[in-house]
């Protein structure tokens, strides 16, 4: 069993954001995670927020088991593939999805 949990992704987001990806960029990225804490990305002005709970206003919402969030964010499994695999639903701007590959990376930020 691996040591990351919902709440230590949460807690790394911001430290992995690409700033210079998020130029002209604003949304907000609901998580719904069905098996423990929801939470959300706020992206705006190239800045990034990650904060537990609900936003009464999502510009799109993921909806997972705790599993998935980190396989995903860990780069175990592609979003994509967890999508398709039907570990994953979205609701809302879908595209958006497509985006957070790009506005996080593995590795902290400088």
């Amino acid at each position: 069993m691996t040591s990351v949990t919902v709440d230590r992704v949460i807690d790394k987001l911001p430290s992995r954001f690409v700033a210079t990806n998020a130029e002209d960029f604003e949304a907000v990225f609901q998580f719904v995670i069905e098996d423990d804490n929801d939470f959300y990305i706020a992206i705006q002005n190239q800045t990034c927020s990650v904060e537990r709970g609900e936003h009464p206003d999502p510009n799109i919402t993921l909806i997972m088991d705790a599993e998935t969030v980190v396989d995903v964010v860990t780069g175990e499994t592609d979003g994509m593939s967890a999508f398709l695999k039907g570990r994953l639903r979205a609701e809302g701007n879908v595209m958006l999805a497509t985006k957070l590959s790009k506005l996080f990376s593995k590795e902290k930020q400088q």
